[in-house]
């Protein structure tokens, strides 16, 4: 028996578009000679729909469009299509309106239902909000046509595969889904996700899935949502294991993709494979990451073009290399706009990336504007040194432009700032931080540098002086970073430590970092707080990013320990 497994990209709530890639999926299938097609986690209205789900007539109309996609399907063909369904008990039972579902169509009919079982609220995960978690184990009798044998398929949603107590040492939920199927001697498992990025997380699903395979002897097919949608970013990776735990089939990640695998029916298993387990390097897979992200963030919010602010500095240069790959270079405008405080190497270095890149630029100085509203603030600030108000007027002098030229010709914004910098505040509200989408406030400064390094592997992209001048601000003379901020190895590192792996002051400092520094950090990751709500949306690639996932208070007054 061959199934196919379909990659898709949705858009969410473009339910004719997302039924249509289901139905040319379904078709090629067909012409494969597939039985069996399988499509991700809330295919037909796309992951997470959020809010959408509020509204009746949003989950009246997946009703709608799933029945008439099931019209559609080619005979001898079984369809697996990730939907939402109304929950008619909700009242009574005072329970959740909707569950978050699986429809089984073929032969021009809905035959069946599956609900989705363990309902994620973690992170940037918010299920239970929504959803009432399905009751029952989901399986279904799929007959071969040439053979007749029959194939019991146990059906799981994403998180039914993420609760074997054995392989996390702990369990999460009451049920683990793929143990109750078990029981029910299902021949098969199959699972459709729409399991978001973030760096190394494939290793961790493949090392899962083939545990479970392993111990309980089942082959295990894994279907996974590509695509940017919003902050989240999903990679597909799809692929299949067979009762031994070996990968027999992989699909490339970051891209629409769809494969057909056989069934060995007798065997009731896939055919062993050669396939090397999954090496990607770490940069590698956040720049497809970051690339896809900006890609589908400005194709889904009806963007073809992209401006930024060239700095001369590493972070602005390696957002406009993403942009370049995301967009193409014609699609790209650079903006040099120096300062009196601002290094002829910052010119020199923004003019060298242009060309490198291919794109076009434009240079606006701004000692002019700067010596206007020096002008007009002089009667207030008179009697004051100059400090940090001055400093920043250049950002939002900088900000403004950039905001003006985006309104004039509908283009997006991008914003250059990193983790490390959106961590600590090192950044301007309504200058640097004004865009529409943020794209490396997940990505900290140490592993822009390996990001730039990775990319320069064979040719030089950012220029050779980027990558070792002294990272600077530059809003005054000789102004560097680590006039402010620890050495960026040393504050990644504490940074990761605090945010990433909850550590106390204590424990930080226990590991060998000077308590006094460890103290400013957190202080100022606090104080920050309240630019990052107003930061534009950035784009998740590691397990704690300030994006949905982060829901910490402005107005508080606790201390970590």
């Amino acid at each position: 028996m061959k199934i196919a497994i379909a990659q898709l990209n949705p858009i969410i709530g473009d339910l004719a578009n997302n039924a249509q890639k289901i139905n040319d999926a379904a078709q090629f299938a067909a012409s494969q000679n597939a039985r069996l097609l399988l499509t991700p986690e809330l295919s037909l209205c796309g992951y997470p729909p959020r809010d959408l789900l509020l509204n009746p007539s949003f989950v009246k109309s997946l009703s709608l469009e799933l029945e008439q996609l099931s019209k559609k399907i080619p005979p001898q063909l079984a369809v697996l299509v990730g939907t939402v369904t109304a929950n008619t008990d909700a009242y009574i039972k005072g329970e959740k309106p909707l569950f978050n579902s699986v429809a089984w169509l073929e032969n021009g009919q809905i035959k069946q239902i599956f609900h989705k079982r363990l309902l994620p609220n973690y992170d940037v995960f918010d299920e239970a909000r929504y959803f009432e978690p399905g009751r029952q184990s989901n399986y279904f009798q799929l007959t071969d046509f040439e053979s007749s044998e029959i194939l019991k398929i146990g059906v799981t949603i994403c998180e039914d595969l993420w609760n074997d107590q054995e392989f996390w040492g702990q369990k999460y939920y009451e049920h683990n889904p793929l143990a109750d199927l078990i029981d029910f001697g299902v021949d098969l498992i199959v699972n459709l996700s729409a399991s978001p990025y973030t760096v190394g997380k494939q290793k961790i699903r493949e090392k899962m899935i083939k545990y479970s395979s392993q111990r309980y002897q089942i082959p295990i097919v894994y279907t996974n949502q590509i695509g940017g949608n919003d902050d989240l970013i999903f990679d597909g990776n799809s692929f299949v294991v067979n009762r031994q735990g070996k990968i027999a089939l992989r699909l490339k990640g970051f891209e629409e993709n769809i494969q057909v695998v056989d069934f060995d029916l007798k065997a009731k298993d896939f055919c062993s494979s050669s396939l090397n387990d999954h090496t990607t390097i770490e940069e590698e897979e956040i720049w497809l990451a970051l690339v896809l992200g900006l890609k589908d963030y400005a194709k889904k919010c009806g963007f073809s073009k992209a401006v930024l602010g060239l700095s001369g500095g590493i972070d602005s240069s390696l957002v406009a290399a993403i942009a370049t790959e995301a967009l193409g270079k014609d699609n790209v405008l650079g903006l040099l706009m120096p300062s009196p405080f601002s290094s002829e190497h910052s010119i020199t270095d923004a003019e060298a990336l242009v060309k490198n890149l291919g794109i076009n630029s434009y240079k606006f100085p701004i000692e002019d504007v700067m010596n206007s509203y020096d002008t007009l603030l002089h009667p207030l600030f008179l009697g004051t040194e100059f400090g940090i108000a001055e400093e920043n007027l250049q950002s939002r002098i900088r900000g403004n432009l950039l905001m003006a030229i985006a309104n004039k010709f509908g283009y997006l914004l991008l914003s250059t700032g990193n983790k490390s910098e959106m961590a600590v505040g090192y950044c301007t509200l309504y200058g640097d931080m004004n865009g529409g989408l943020a794209v490396i406030s997940d990505v900290p400064k140490t592993r822009v540098f390996s990001l730039c390094q990775w990319l320069n592997r064979h040719t030089e992209v950012i220029p050779h002086n980027v990558l070792i001048k002294p990272p600077s601000a530059e809003l005054k003379p000789n102004q560097v970073d680590q006039d402010s901020l620890p050495p960026y190895d040393i504050l990644d590192e504490i940074l990761d430590r605090l945010i990433h792996r909850h550590q106390s002051v204590s424990q930080i400092h226990d590991a060998g970092f000077d308590l006094a520094v460890i103290n400013k950090i957190l202080k100022l990751v606090i104080r920050a707080e309240f630019k990052r709500k107003q930061a534009p949306p950035g784009l998740k690639v590691t397990d704690r990013a300030f994006g949905t996932g982060w829901r910490m208070p402005i107005a508080s007054r606790w201390k970590i320990d």
